[in-house]
């Protein structure tokens, strides 16, 4: 199983009725508690903008506890990536029928040549790339494992908006459009690693995409976040 993996431990001892103590976020001396059944087992986001950017085959990066890959396999071939261990065997135990341990900035090690039809990254988790040129790296590897038709959804922070500034770890970048969120879960003791998250605006997601066959061909935003729809030229 992987090592210091207090986030893996918590969502698979929440589902198994096993958890006793909070997962928690730190920054420093700022803590929150994570809302674990909020966020990873509560119903699919239903989102009818998003879901018509996809079709099958879909994969689902950083699925969690396979919460919206339970409804697109539904509709269509889904295969939900995670890199815990524990948290492929809880998507597993709940009926996801294809979730593998594979990384999402490394998916040319993973996918065939134009595996899938669309992506799916809804949590932020694409600003872990943690540099706009890391974004971009990413970008082109999703292009290999897609085919030439595909789209793929993602959201972020977004930096532009003041209300972001509240954002749990947040920290400010002097160039426009940029931030970061720095902190580290901890569970029972088990401290994880740092995570970095790299903040960025949809025009900065619109300069990432130069150089690869990415265009963003839709966005919208909420209060801090925005979901951006891309598809290939």
């Amino acid at each position: 199983m992987t090592d210091h993996d207090p986030f893996g431990r918590a969502v698979r001892d929440h589902y198994r009725g096993e958890r006793t103590t909070p997962l928690l976020d730190r920054d420093g001396e700022r803590t929150r508690e994570h809302a674990v059944e909020k966020w990873y087992f509560g119903d699919h986001d239903e989102d009818a903008w998003r879901d018509a950017w996809l079709e099958g085959p879909l994969l689902d990066m950083g699925a969690g506890a396979g919460r919206d890959t339970l409804y697109y396999q539904e509709r269509f071939e889904t295969v939900a990536i995670e890199v815990s261990e524990r948290l492929v065997d809880v998507m597993r135990d709940r009926g996801v029928e294809d979730a593998r341990l594979a990384d999402m900035f490394s998916l040319r090690e993973s996918f065939d040549r134009d595996r899938f039809r669309s992506v799916h990254a809804i949590g932020t988790q694409v600003g872990l790339a943690g540099s706009m040129s890391s974004v971009r790296e990413f970008l082109a590897d999703l292009a290999v494992v897609t085919t030439p038709d595909a789209t793929a959804v993602l959201d972020n922070y977004a930096p532009e908006l003041a209300a972001t500034a509240d954002a749990f770890g947040y920290r400010e970048d002097a160039a426009p459009g940029l931030a970061y969120r720095v902190y580290h879960c901890e569970y029972e003791g088990d401290v994880g690693r740092t995570l970095l998250f790299r903040l960025f605006s949809v025009d900065r997601l619109r300069e990432a995409t130069v150089g690869t066959p990415w265009t963003v061909a839709a966005a919208r935003y909420g209060d801090v976040q925005w979901r951006a729809a891309l598809e290939k030229r």
